[in-house]
């Protein structure tokens, strides 16, 4: 197993869950740390997709550790540089924007900043029902920084759901493999 510790941080888009959690089985045979985070909503909400305790506890028994669900958990992550690389998946469209305006203020989003701090990479995985509307310019932008590297994505239903991107969550680690090298996985849009 490769000695690199990956944070692997869950927003709220639901519907992603079940592929989000594959590539993070996966990731947990690869690596022999997996860090697992929760937004608020991933925390707390009970979804037609599932409990949020019953996520939790599937959570931390793939990585075989609690999940960290505070922002006081997840602030040393800068000082102590906790984290080789950090995952977002599923990025939601508030996670996005909030990440594009460099606001940090709920336990995934100051991750995102106090990882940064140290010039590491953070790889977003996209889920958005906006993603060509009103977070195509989050998205835009963050495509623009450095660090940051993103799973592969596109249309998830174009007739239905015209302005949805959802990331290839079964690309995660490939994407992750490539961030930690440097690289950003291609193409970007499926």
């Amino acid at each position: 197993m490769r000695p690199e510790t990956i944070g692997f941080a869950l927003c709220g888009s639901f519907c992603t869950f079940e592929p989000v959690l594959a590539a993070m089985v996966r990731l947990s045979q690869i690596y022999e740390n997996v860090q697992p985070m929760l937004s608020g909503a991933a925390s707390e909400i009970d979804s037609r997709f599932g409990s949020a305790a019953d996520f939790r506890a599937r959570i931390e028994a793939i990585c075989r550790r609690p999940v960290w669900d505070s922002i006081p958990q997840v602030e040393p992550i800068g000082p102590k540089k906790l984290l080789n690389l950090l995952v977002v998946a599923p990025c939601t469209g508030n996670t996005l924007a909030k990440l594009a305006s460099g606001i940090a203020d709920t336990p995934v989003t100051l991750a995102c900043k106090a990882h940064l701090r140290n010039a590491r990479p953070l790889v977003l995985a996209v889920s958005t029902n906006d993603g060509l509307a009103a977070n195509a310019k989050s998205i835009g932008q963050l495509l623009d920084r450095k660090h940051l590297f993103f799973v592969p994505f596109g249309q998830d239903d174009p007739e239905r759901k015209p302005s949805s991107l959802v990331a290839d969550m079964a690309q995660i680690p490939e994407t992750v493999e490539a961030a930690l090298e440097g690289r950003q996985i291609q193409p970007i849009l499926l």
